[in-house]
This record gives C-alpha cells, structure tokens and sequence, in this order.
C-alpha cells in the first residue's frame, strides 16, 4: 500500500514552504470551489457503496472539520495533513479517539469501537491489507479484538474507554497500540494519493 507512516515517529516538523504550495495545487485540483464536501472526501478515501467503511471515512472528515460546517477548507486540509503525516503520538490517539468517539460524549463504549474495528476490517479487505492479529499471529475477529482491548485498557472496569484510558492504554501496550491504530494509516493512503497524481 505504498509508503508505510509510522505512528510512533516523533514530530517531524511542520511543512516548508515548496510543500505547502504542492499540497494547496493538488487541493485545488482536487476541491475548485476551495472547499472539500464529504462525497469528495470519500471519493479522494476510494470509498464508495461500503455503508461501514463510509462511516469510518465520514468519522475522519468529521474529525478535520474543525468548524463543524460540514466541508474542510485549506487551512482545515493542511491542519489535518500535518497532524496525520507529522502530529506526535499524542496527538494522533488523541484525533483517533475522537473518531471512535461516534456520539461524542467523551468515551468510546463497546458498540462503538466494535463498529469501527468492523468498519477497518472492510476497508482494509477491499485494500487487501490483511486484518488484525494476535500475538501468536493468530487471526482475530473484530469482536474479539474488541474484547481484548477493553480487558487490557478499561482500567475502572465502567465498559467505556475514556480518553486518559485510551492514551494510556495504546502507550503501555504494543498490541493495543498496533489494534486502536489497526494500521489504517491514513497517512500512506495520503502519500499514496499524492504520487498517483503525480504520475499523470
């Protein structure tokens, strides 16, 4: 899947100038009217007819709409550019979580996390990116990857993940780190993007 984006790498700075001009024309190539709307935004995710691969991509537009008016300007486009491809490991769990939080009441319960872990194992089947595993190699299924994540990382024992808990929980835990990710990685999907339009 191209280029692989390492969540644990340390912030890399922020975008130099010939960067941000690249990013601003393939923007305007992309968005004319200099808004990106939602159907734009799937089509850019190669996300069409999958009803639980299309949350999970309306989650992430949802997370880059800082102003909640429903399309992501430039500044809105650069901001979460700079997050996904150069944002430190806080940050980054901080914006995931955010997208698992569907009703954004401040924690993520069980539902919730099943129906994006779901929505990964979608996406990542039509990318053919194979699906999570355990330690042992062993395929899971997402209800038990599920399972093992609220084991390890609800510490209180309440049946949702708070913030603190999700943080703290991706840090102390490799395997959980490598779940709540699930390597979607929308970084290399935005490299990936990027060189396509480059060739033509």
């Amino acid at each position: 899947m191209g280029q692989q984006f390492s969540w644990e790498e340390a912030d890399a700075g922020e975008m130099d100038v010939a960067e941000l001009q690249e990013w601003y024309k393939r923007f305007v190539v992309e968005c004319p009217s200099g808004t990106l709307f939602m159907h734009e935004f799937k089509r850019l995710f190669k996300v069409t007819g999958d009803e639980s691969a299309s949350q999970y991509v309306e989650g992430m537009f949802r997370a880059f709409d800082k102003n909640g008016d429903d399309t992501i300007d430039f500044l809105e486009y650069v901001a979460a550019l700079n997050l996904v491809l150069r944002g430190s490991l806080e940050h980054k769990l901080r914006w995931t979580f955010k997208i698992y939080d569907k009703d954004r009441n401040g924690c993520i319960d069980r539902l919730e996390l099943l129906d994006i872990v779901e929505s990964i194992y979608k996406l990542k089947k039509a990318c053919r990116v194979e699906t999570a595993k355990d330690k042992n190699g062993e395929l899971l299924t997402p209800e038990e990857v599920v399972d093992r994540i609220f084991l390890l990382v609800d510490e209180n024992g309440d049946g949702q993940l708070s913030l603190d808990e999700f943080i703290e929980g991706a840090r102390r835990d490799q395997w959980v780190m490598k779940m709540l990710q699930m390597d979607v990685n929308p970084g290399g999907w935005i490299t990936q993007q990027r060189r396509k339009s480059a060739m033509f």
